[in-house]
């Protein structure tokens, strides 16, 4: 598989600050990859350099081949951008402000189709100063897609709309992956990286502390899934009586930690063997946000130790 973005060594430095801190990663054509982190780990300064709006200190970064900085005026015709908090003239509509971009871009887009597409139809003659803040990302969006790109940056997509608006925008993000155009995703909702990234890398203090399919960090860095017993107290004191599961109690409900295969069948026969009854079973597992706090906070408390 082709890919899309190529980055080796990365360095940004502001004076003594390395907000960027010897990054290497790459992304798939075709692929949607999340990159995740907290405020200040340097993934906002990490998506300009990649788009071309700054200038790498160290190392090397190609997207579709391209040197963003040296090739930015053709690399810009094949790429998409939302940026973080997308602002546009106030008196010009979504309609008109797609018809600008494809003058720009000299395209054939279709307004219409295009709000269609992320759901803004019914706000094609309304200025950009009258649209809430989830419109507004929604027309962001639009405009991404006016040059027909190859590649796309979407920067907090999602950020400020309504749980049905953007369930449609994650639909409109599988669409573009099922055309083959790779999506580069920064998002603050786990959930949402989760559910569309094919892989994704966590960024701290300008570094990648980890990488991979969401699947595969949760189990790599999760905890085990865990079956959860509603029921009286005789279930914990009898599955650790009569087996050798690793049972937890907690405010009246029965944790039992799936270490192996068999390990939820067994706990379960072991109840009805004895005749203990109980009101509600479910499982649990980590997800990526588990995951995430995780490992964020055991970087932040060793440093906090070293220091």
């Amino acid at each position: 598989m082709s890919e899309a973005i190529q980055v080796q060594g990365l360095v940004k430095t502001y004076g003594p600050l390395r907000a960027v801190d010897g990054i290497q990663f790459q992304v798939n054509q075709g692929e949607v990859f999340s990159f995740l982190g907290p405020n200040g780990a340097g993934k906002t300064t990490t998506v300009e350099i990649l788009e071309g709006l700054r200038r790498a200190t160290e190392g090397s970064v190609r997207v579709l081949g391209m040197d963003p900085w040296e090739e930015g005026r053709a690399l810009h015709r094949r790429i998409g951008v939302i940026p973080q908090g997308f602002k546009f003239f106030d008196k010009v509509t979504p309609r008109e402000a797609i018809r600008y971009y494809a003058a720009l871009f000299g395209t054939r887009a279709d307004p219409d189709l295009l709000l269609k597409r992320v759901l803004l139809s019914d706000k094609a003659q309304d200025t950009f100063d009258k649209l809430s803040g989830g419109q507004r990302q929604k027309l962001g969006l639009a405009l991404a897609l006016v040059s027909d790109p190859e590649v796309l940056f979407l920067d907090e997509p999602t950020t400020g709309l309504d749980p049905q608006a953007r369930r449609a925008i994650w639909d409109v993000i599988r669409e573009l992956r099922t055309e083959g155009r790779t999506v580069f995703l920064t998002t603050h909702y786990l959930d949402e990286a989760e559910e569309l990234a094919d892989r994704v890398a966590i960024l701290h203090h300008g570094r990648i502390i980890t990488e991979g399919t969401p699947r595969d960090l949760i189990q790599r860095h999760g905890s085990p899934p865990r079956l959860l017993i509603t029921g009286p107290r005789e279930v914990a004191r009898t599955l650790k009586a009569h087996t050798d599961l690793e049972v937890q109690e907690d405010h009246g409900e029965t944790h039992v930690i799936l270490h192996r295969p068999g390990d939820l069948s067994r706990a379960v026969q072991t109840l009805e063997t004895h005749g203990v009854r109980w009101e509600d079973l479910s499982t649990e597992r980590d997800s990526l946000e588990d995951v995430f706090i995780r490992l964020v906070g055991e970087m932040d408390e060793g440093e906090i130790t070293s220091s």
